[in-house]
């Protein structure tokens, strides 16, 4: 598990706050509704972190949450007191029961070979309710990876974080990328300390992501991912709506 979901989660909130997410959150708020084919109400969030798209479609939707980090759990728990949450692998987990949508944002990228990636869409199928939708948000097909670095980081009550990411390819006939980053964290008393990251990250062809979903039983689509920050048709979310029985 990279360390930002493991002995560095305590930092998640100056890493990535809510109020980022609004936007992106409320295009995939639309395109749950949009896979399904009456309105949904309960959706299965996996891989949902430290709740951040949470805390907007909450409010949308009754979101039963995912995720294999207590610690990511525990800052969910506190910014979305009214969802459940649930700790498990999206892989693996099975709960019993069926929802109106799943919904994957990033976290579909630590699926780092195909068999993974087939199992984290089974274990989707498998928990859709049958007209219902899904909707698989990675950052990247390689198709359209870009190696580049980015910055952020926030400040909070007596600690601030800042960071650096740097996302490249080294082997560009394998089914991953890399993503290192640098966390420089600043306690009360002003010291400064530095944190090496590594999270390894999965990279597929877009023909590829369509074949495995389907394969799992969806009917499958691709929708342009739609945000001010990015050029139009940069990017794009993968589509599954279970037919009915």
């Amino acid at each position: 598990m990279p360390r930002l979901y493991d002995d560095l989660a305590t930092w998640w909130p100056l890493m990535s706050a809510p109020e980022d997410y609004a936007e992106e959150a409320e295009f995939y708020g639309a395109s749950l509704v949009a896979a399904c084919t009456v309105p949904p109400q309960t959706v299965l969030e996996l891989g949902s972190g430290g709740g951040n798209n949470a805390s907007h479609m909450k409010t949308r939707f009754r979101l039963t949450l995912v995720d294999p980090s207590p610690g990511m759990l525990a800052h969910s728990r506190t910014l979305n007191p009214e969802c459940e949450h649930i700790e498990g692998d999206m892989r693996t987990v099975r709960l019993g029961r069926e929802f109106d949508a799943v919904f994957i944002h990033d976290a579909i990228c630590y699926m780092t070979s195909e068999d993974k990636l087939r199992q984290a869409v089974h274990t989707a199928f498998v928990h859709c309710r049958p007209g219902g939708g899904a909707v698989f948000c990675p950052d990247y097909v390689r198709e359209n990876f870009v190696p580049g670095v980015e910055d952020g980081g926030h400040d909070g009550a007596g600690r601030s974080l800042r960071y650096l990411e740097w996302m490249t390819d080294p082997d560009p006939e394998d089914t991953t990328y890399t993503v290192d980053y640098a966390y420089m964290l600043r306690e009360g008393d002003g010291s400064v300390r530095v944190e090496h990251d590594r999270h390894l990250e999965g990279l597929f062809a877009r023909a590829r992501w369509l074949t495995l979903i389907a394969e799992a039983g969806f009917e499958v689509s691709a929708l342009p991912f739609e945000h001010s920050e990015l050029e139009p048709g940069a990017h794009e979310v993968f589509i599954g709506r279970k037919p009915r029985r």
